[in-house]
């Protein structure tokens, strides 16, 4: 399995977005940090770079650039394969769909991984430049807290994409998807059945902002409710991978 997702991440370096989305990320990420510093009246209480990190790790801040170039990146890793015909030559292997299908998840996961870690340092680096590297273990404890947060808020819609990228096998499509999730993420609908949606459930930094966003919600349970739908996303993908002919 190993050897699998080490090929996969090979096949991704090869790709231009690979490269240019932790470049756009930081560049993104810096440009914000200097427009927040000279425009904004909010961060005039903030101490350090790292509680900057902490308030801009969220979907609401970076977060969302992670997401978005995450998907951009990695929605295509199944479709393409299709489209440039070399599914066939995947599948004739000795390792069976699910192994083949499981590497290269893995793959996008670590991709959401490292964009995440970019996002972290480039806002630790440039909110300790503008504000003073100082900082409390409260304070880093809540970065590495709201970093979580984003890197979960990536995955769903990641998992989505993926997800879609198998059913369609269209990269476009599968982007798209991903991006509309993002783009919906914060309507929030005042219903009781709406807190068993995705949408709400995926950004877990609001608890520590706006608050839940339906009464009932915790972090536990909209933790509870994006693992069920990303396992359902997975098990959708691995059934149509597992069962579709590529003659």
């Amino acid at each position: 399995m190993t050897g699998l997702v080490h090929n996969e991440w090979l096949k991704l370096t090869k790709k231009k977005s690979f490269w240019v989305s932790p470049g756009l990320l930081a560049a993104l990420t810096v440009l914000v940090t200097v427009m927040l510093y000279r425009f904004s009246a909010n961060v005039a209480g903030i101490e350090s770079g790292i509680a900057y990190a902490a308030g801009m790790l969220g979907a609401s801040g970076t977060g969302q650039f992670v997401t978005v170039l995450s998907v951009v990146a990695t929605a295509g890793i199944v479709a393409q394969e299709y489209a440039q015909g070399t599914i066939k030559f995947l599948l004739i292997r000795s390792r069976s769909r699910g192994e083949i299908l499981v590497s290269k998840y893995l793959a996008v996961v670590l991709y959401i991984l490292m964009m995440t870690v970019i996002s972290f340092a480039v806002l630790f680096i440039a909110g300790g430049v503008t504000f003073g590297f100082g900082g409390t273990g409260e304070q880093w404890i809540e970065a590495l807290k709201q970093g979580a947060y984003g890197f979960i808020y990536s995955l769903v819609y990641a998992s989505l994409a993926f997800m879609v990228g198998v059913l369609t096998r269209s990269s476009g499509v599968s982007i798209g998807a991903g991006l509309i999730g993002t783009m919906f993420g914060a309507i929030v609908i005042q219903k009781d059945f709406y807190k068993y949606v995705l949408l709400p459930n995926a950004d877990l930094s609001v608890y520590g902002t706006s608050g839940p966003p339906l009464p009932g919600m915790t972090v536990g349970f909209s933790l509870t409710v994006s693992a069920v739908y990303v396992a359902l996303f997975l098990l959708a993908g691995y059934t149509v991978f597992r069962r579709r002919d590529i003659a």
